[in-house]
């Protein structure tokens, strides 16, 4: 069990936020794309037509996801020579160096590409180590909550972006700052994030594995605020973890992989964030004033819409990551986010296929039910699918494969992402209403996967994770004792369980 003070859990928390501002400039990008390719100023400046808009969008949306792909996997020898600090402010500077050059007004696509493609390295990259940082850093009673405060801050980020591009649609005229402001806004919390390395410690896993004992253990005592034997009985867990680990590295080989453990680990870490991506949530984020459009026809309301379902977003996140996230089992929240949000698809597709907007800016008693309908799933989406996918994936690998294990998971995250978000403008404009079919069926594969292979982990320690994925001991360790009882007493602890065999 964790010693936990007020001034260890507010470090923790502290940690969290900081390191997840990577999450917020996810969701201000998601949220802020969607709407500037719909700006006049943005087109003129750009030199681009109706007839090249699909493909323009598609790309001005998606290559900054393919930009995230290698950054993710860029960033790991980084994080694993010198920290995941470190890694973090070099995420830091990349971004900031992209978002100056998509800032700056070229004239030129391409030259607004290179920018979005050099601020998906930074963004990748953060996403990768930001979850290592934070489950390495965080008590295991509350390891879920700071888990889920990515998704928390990639609403925040969403909810940010929908009022800025709201505020400059509404407020401004057909010129380049219109869209070059909501852009430049990026630069300040990036910035933040590199800064606010300075104000935290370094991963105490990450310095135990370097054998940097010393310190590990300051770096532990400040994150906990205590210096008392239960916080010492951790250190030494850490290390023999960290020690038997080694020990099992040795001669390790990329072969290794494939080996059926591992494999299925990275089987399902890049699962887990496919059926995130499959449930439509982020679509949707990326191209909100169009999804809205469909349902309520083209009008002014589309922008406010848009703005209403990021707060709607916000307060459905946020309510989930302070209240629920460590009281119910993460298994169940998935599945009926997930059952909940493939009824909330499908009824929208019946309903628009049925009575179809009439257009000319009057919305109709339908289209009112179907965009109530968009945002009960979006509050579905941020109690389940959107916050919970973060926490498992960095959690689920040991560490001897635990950085590349990371890498896969969130790298194959903005695979998926640029999967979608690349496609879903052809999707728009091929399906239509179906769009939101083709998200209820997929919705109703995701339950399915996570009723037959994900397992229920929350207020189990790293270590213990291992235990419940392991092929061995899987039935035995994930049974209702390990998930009912988050906080357990020394008669259930790791050691025992290693002295009955585990």
């Amino acid at each position: 069990m964790t010693r936990r003070t007020k001034l260890g859990d507010f470090r923790a928390y502290w940690l969290g936020t900081v390191a997840c501002i990577g999450g917020f400039l996810f969701g201000y990008d998601s949220g802020l794309m969607g709407a500037i390719i719909t700006f006049k100023s943005f087109q003129g400046d750009f030199r681009y037509g109706t007839g090249d808009a699909t493909r323009t969008n598609s790309l001005v949306v998606g290559i900054q996801q393919s930009g995230a792909f290698v950054g993710c996997w860029a960033i790991w020898p980084i994080a694993a020579r010198w920290g995941r600090k470190v890694a973090i402010m070099v995420c830091s500077a990349t971004f900031v160096t992209g978002a100056v050059l998509q800032t700056i007004n070229t004239h030129s696509l391409p030259a607004f590409y290179v920018g979005r493609v050099v601020a998906g390295l930074g963004l990748g990259g953060s996403s990768v180590i930001i979850s290592m940082f934070s489950s390495e850093n965080a008590p295991k009673e509350i390891r879920g909550r700071l888990g889920s405060f990515y998704q928390l801050m990639y609403t925040l980020g969403i909810f940010t972006a929908y009022w800025v591009d709201y505020a400059v649609a509404n407020l401004m005229g057909n010129v380049s700052s219109q869209w070059q402001i909501p852009i430049a806004l990026q630069i300040v919390p990036a910035a933040l994030m590199g800064i606010g390395m300075l104000t935290v410690s370094e991963s105490v896993r990450w310095l135990a594995q370097k054998g940097r004992d010393d310190e590990a253990w300051e770096s532990l005592k400040w994150i906990r605020a205590d210096d008392s034997e239960e916080t010492r009985a951790e250190l030494q867990e850490i290390q023999q973890s960290i020690a038997e680990d080694k020990a099992a590295r040795a001669g390790f080989q990329y072969k290794e992989l494939l080996e059926k453990e591992n494999f299925k680990r990275l089987s399902i870490g890049v699962t887990v964030f496919l059926s995130q991506q499959s449930v439509g949530a982020t679509a949707l984020a990326y191209y909100g004033p169009q999804f809205f459009k469909l349902l309520v026809g083209a009008g002014p309301s589309n922008l406010l819409l848009t703005a209403i379902f990021g707060a709607v977003k916000i307060v459905a996140c946020g309510t989930f990551v302070l209240f629920f996230s460590e009281r119910i089992g993460r298994e169940s929240a998935l599945i009926g986010g997930g059952t909940f949000m493939s009824i909330c698809m499908i009824i929208i597709t019946i309903v628009t296929r049925l009575r179809p907007p009439p257009g000319g800016g009057v919305i109709t008693s339908s289209g009112i039910a179907t965009v109530a309908l968009i945002y009960m799933n979006i509050m579905a989406y941020n109690f389940s699918w959107g916050p919970l996918p973060w926490p498992i994936v960095s959690e689920i690998f040991p560490l001897r494969i635990k950085e590349i294990g990371v890498a896969t998971g969130v790298g194959s995250q903005w695979l998926w992402n640029f999967v979608y978000s690349f496609s879903v403008s052809y999707m728009m404009k091929a399906m239509k209403e179906f769009t939101f079919l083709f998200f209820g069926v997929a919705d109703i594969f995701v339950v399915l996967f996570t009723i037959l292979v994900l397992k229920e982990t929350r207020g189990l320690s790293l270590e213990e994770v291992q235990a419940v994925y392991s092929l061995d001991n899987a039935k035995r360790l994930s049974g209702a004792s390990f998930a009912s009882d988050p906080v357990r007493e020394e008669d259930s602890s790791l050691d025992k369980r290693r002295s009955e065999g585990v």
